[in-house]
């Protein structure tokens, strides 16, 4: 006897909800992905600076 692919882990499941969800689980795995663009089309970079990518050195009196 093979093991199952898919088991309860808590409660009782009968034999057709678990071949529902087998059902859904399948069907979402075989959808077409989803549109690879973007959700938003903001700027391509954060507008702000890192500052471990900052030069070493600011003199004390210049600012940005």
């Amino acid at each position: 006897m093979t093991t199952p692919d898919i088991r309860v882990e808590k409660g009782h499941a009968e034999p057709e909800e678990v071949a529902a969800i087998t059902a859904i689980l399948l069907a979402r795995a075989a959808a077409p992905a989803a549109d690879a663009a973007p959700a938003h089309r903001g700027r391509a970079r954060a507008g702000w600076r890192r500052l471990e990518r900052e030069n070493g050195f600011r003199a004390p009196h210049s600012w940005r």
